[in-house]
């Protein structure tokens, strides 16, 4: 039987270094570290339960190398519900990682209690909001947004270089940078040992981030920038749907709102004020509100900007990926067809023949699989093609896109505290 394990975990104060260690029965060891923004006076009982937030979710980034047998702490304790939001966590939020690798849901990791109880949330107070951002159009959108309604907020980034977006530097406040160090030789080592890889709840691990730093600056609110997307399956495995981010559904929303409050602070907020709208509603409402602000300084293509280790102090588009398809077919409704061109080298994305395939998968054709990216649904973005078609100056596909009824207009669940201004959302 093999067994990984859940070493320990760390905060050296006031270099603001956290520490994540866990290793393999077998000796196999990943070291993690995160560096944060320090501001005395934080909670300090409130900080060690985010950090062992952290430390549960940061684990999947290393158990999916060696699928162990068991998994056990060295570090902590968690009780009943705690091990079912873990097995929730290392199964649907695994569950792209085990279509690639041909494994089932049994196959992945499966957590029980270790304790009867835990103990519950601590007090907490602090004030103001931490926003993260990422350079993408839905971050940028609400820091516009909150700057019309002069709402002060802390911008926030995790870089895994010693680079960030340089767009985020006009924001209207300062920004924070955490910086995280993944344990790359450890996981290259595993690798050319036979070791998996794939896809992880990136969402997850950066929210906890997010949270252990609200905390050291001792705010009351994260807000996400997260729309009504990741909810599609590409496919099944059983009874487990294969999401490429499923971290970012509203269930995992409501999940992580809840760990939080449950376990960490009652009086925190964490969770996403463009919940509720679609992802082409949010790309008319950055038209309305952040396009001539933002609208060629920033990108959401991965290929481009966001491979580890890169620099991505200039962001840009490569006009090829699956990432870049979505933006186009989102923004193509509301912005002028030779603008939208030019953020992209001039190109008419709808008839690049390389994207052609891709396009297919994006709008549910000839029974091509939806990318593996964070992208639209299908039937919003047949709407949003068709909506394009009727602005006029595009190109079309190679093929026929199927007619979609789907109102962008619809709205979603959302948390009650996140919302926003009625009279920007107009």
């Amino acid at each position: 039987m093999s067994r990984f394990i859940f070493e320990s975990y760390t905060l050296s104060d006031p270099s603001g270094e956290a520490t994540f260690r866990y290793r393999y029965e077998d000796g196999r060891r990943f070291e993690e570290t995160v560096t944060f923004d320090v501001e005395q006076g934080y909670n300090k009982e409130v900080l060690d339960r985010a950090l062992f937030l952290a430390f549960i979710v940061i684990g999947t980034s290393y158990v999916k190398t060696f699928l162990a047998d068991e998994c056990v702490f060295e570090s902590g304790d968690i009780d009943e519900w705690q091990a079912t939001f873990m097995n929730t966590v290392y199964q649907e939020g695994l569950s792209q990682y085990a279509y690639e690798n041909n494994l089932t849901r049994d196959n992945l990791p499966r957590f029980e209690a270790t304790v009867q109880d835990t103990p519950g949330a601590a007090a907490y107070q602090g004030e103001g909001t931490l926003l993260l951002q990422s350079g993408g159009k839905d971050s940028l959108l609400l820091s516009a947004v909150f700057d019309k309604t002069e709402r002060p907020y802390t911008p926030w980034y995790v870089a895994s270089s010693g680079h960030h977006p340089s767009v985020l530097d006009s924001l209207a406040s300062p920004l924070v940078v955490s910086t995280r160090t993944i344990d790359r030789d450890a996981l290259e080592n595993a690798r050319a040992d036979g070791g998996r890889n794939g896809h992880v709840p990136i969402t997850y691990i950066v929210q906890s981030f997010a949270l252990v730093q609200a905390i050291l600056l001792r705010k009351q609110e994260v807000v996400t920038a997260i729309a009504h997307e990741g909810e599609e399956p590409h496919a099944r495995i059983g009874d487990l749907p294969v999401t490429h981010q499923w971290s970012k559904t509203w269930r995992a929303e409501q999940l992580f709102a809840e760990y939080v409050e449950r376990y960490v602070a009652t009086s925190l907020h964490i969770g996403s004020p463009l919940r509720r709208f679609s992802e082409v509603r949010v790309a008319e409402l950055f038209t309305i509100h952040a396009w001539k602000k933002y609208g060629k300084a920033f990108s959401s293509c991965n290929h481009a900007n966001y491979l580890q280790g890169a620099d991505n102090s200039q962001l840009a588009w490569c006009g090829a990926c699956p990432k870049c398809a979505n933006a186009y077919l989102l923004f193509a409704p509301f912005v002028d067809a030779g603008e939208l061109k030019s953020v992209f080298a001039g190109h008419d994305l709808f008839t690049r023949e390389l994207l052609q395939e891709t396009y297919k998968g994006l709008l549910g054709v000839d029974g091509v699989m939806k990318p593996f990216e964070c992208v639209g649904e299908v039937d919003e973005l047949r709407k949003a093609y068709w909506l394009a078609q009727e602005k006029g100056g595009y190109g079309t596909v190679s093929f026929v896109v199927p007619a979609s009824t789907y109102d962008y207009h619809t709205e979603y669940p959302m948390q009650q505290w996140a919302e926003l201004p009625p009279t920007l959302i107009q």
